[in-house]
């Protein structure tokens, strides 16, 4: 294949999974009754309604503006549906539904977006070689984008009542959990190497760049997620009511905001129950427990041991023993598949720990990609060689304020194309809402 016709075929393919990123969302926000989409799931962040603009309008100001210097035809949408908000503490939205525009409105808005971003970039198919130059990782920046947002949207959409949500059907009834055995594997000293080559043409976010390999030391480190089963041990011995193992911030929250136990929890009489996307069920016991930062740091103190660095996860994850070698995927350079884990929204809640032996590391490490986000005690700097994207600056420098930690892995509302070794997700760690687990290590 020619040199003309691999950069046609490239921009196709871009364009594929543009439309397929989109049918994503569509499906996601299809499954909300009408009176949904005015409300506000998480009290930090915008109301639904925002969503069903915000992956539209960002797909235009970012290629109808910046690739291909489209016209504008609705200037205030293009403004208000622009930016979202970072959940973190301080004051909270006070918007009002009757603020927002009717789904009347946004969507004859979304329609003429894609219809006028379709034909532009149809019509670049024709002309590869004359179109903007960062076109392809624009297209990606957008892809990814929409597809962070169809997870974002899946946490929020767990927190609207059951009535609000139609049924779909799902694998989330809890299968029979597999026999595992909880414990501590020793992880050898070795390398692992952190981010993406600054000259490498393969797509990824300017926190991934550049590439800096490390020496980890040797550390132990749990082979499965800690399960809502252990973590209940640390709640009913007292760990959200004993003040030494957590920190000034973590607590304060804890007080103020009168955090008892996980937010994907609820008790009704004696019984704890499991907040699903579709039903309340029994407590699974065997599921990673999803918690907040502060929540999986006091957890991890009470047992006197830490959450892991991201340099320690990566060793676990990818590194190989008694060898210098690091797989692209935990299991290894096979492309994400249905048998390694649970991600790619293939399910709408975790499976039971330990769930896909076939996903283990080297060290026999298991889940580190997909069913939950896993904290880790780094907080979100930029690597080495860092240099923002000019079309879009502030996507990782605006979070590195020393507020925000590293997560890797991935959850079950990851896209496949994010479950890469380099991409770094982050958090503000009093954000309970997030399909984020941990395990603990010891040094």
């Amino acid at each position: 294949m020619g040199a003309l016709a691999t950069a046609v075929h490239t921009h196709h393919q871009h364009h594929l999974r543009l439309i397929q990123s989109r049918t994503t969302t569509d499906e996601l926000f299809e499954i909300l009754h009408d009176d949904a989409f005015y409300e506000r799931p998480i009290p930090e962040r915008h109301r639904v309604i925002f969503y069903l603009g915000h992956v539209e309008a960002f797909d235009w100001n970012l290629l109808g503006q910046r690739a291909f210097g489209l016209p504008r035809f609705n200037a205030s949408f293009d403004q208000l549906f622009a930016f979202g908000i970072d959940p973190v503490d301080g004051s909270l939205p006070s918007d009002q539904p009757a603020d927002w525009p009717s789904r009347a409105e946004i969507s004859k808005y979304n329609q003429r977006i894609r219809a006028e971003l379709d034909a532009a970039i149809d019509a670049a198919l024709e002309h590869p070689r004359e179109g903007h130059p960062q076109l392809l990782t624009m297209l990606n920046t957008a892809i990814e984008h929409r597809l962070m947002h169809a997870e974002t949207l899946a946490y929020m959409f767990h927190r609207l009542p059951v009535k609000m949500k139609k049924s779909v059907h799902d694998k989330d009834q809890w299968s029979t959990p597999p026999r595992i055995r909880h414990r501590l594997v020793e992880i050898q000293e070795g390398p692992a190497t952190l981010g993406l080559p600054k000259d490498q043409h393969r797509f990824g976010w300017d926190n991934e760049r550049s590439a800096l390999t490390v020496q980890v030391p040797a550390f132990s480190i749990e082979n499965h997620n800690v399960s809502n089963r252990q973590f209940m041990h640390f709640l009913q011995n007292g760990g959200y009511r004993d003040r030494t193992l957590w920190t000034s911030e973590g607590w304060a929250w804890r007080e103020q905001n009168g955090i008892e136990h996980p937010a994907f929890w609820t008790r009704k009489g004696n019984m704890w129950m499991y907040r699903g996307m579709f039903s309340e069920q029994p407590l699974p016991m065997d599921l990673p427990v999803y918690v907040s930062h502060a929540e999986a740091s006091a957890y991890a103190r009470w047992l006197d041991r830490k959450l892991p660095t991201e340099e320690q996860f990566h060793r676990a994850a990818y590194g190989v023993p008694n060898s210098d070698e690091q797989r692209s995927y935990p299991w290894g350079e096979e492309s994400p598949a249905s048998q390694f884990g649970n991600f790619d929204f293939a399910r709408f809640e975790a499976a039971p720990c330990g769930t896909y032996p076939a996903g283990a590391s080297a060290f026999g490490i298991h889940d580190l990609v997909g069913n939950g986000w896993e904290w880790t005690r780094t907080i979100f700097a930029p690597l080495p060689g860092f240099a923002a994207m000019p079309f879009y600056p502030g996507y990782s420098a605006n979070f590195f304020n020393g507020k925000h930690y590293v997560m890797k892995g991935g959850s079950p509302r990851t896209a496949a194309c994010m479950l890469r070794r380099s991409f770094r997700n982050w958090f503000q760690p009093h954000y309970p809402y997030v399909y984020a687990t941990f395990r603990c290590v010891e040094e």
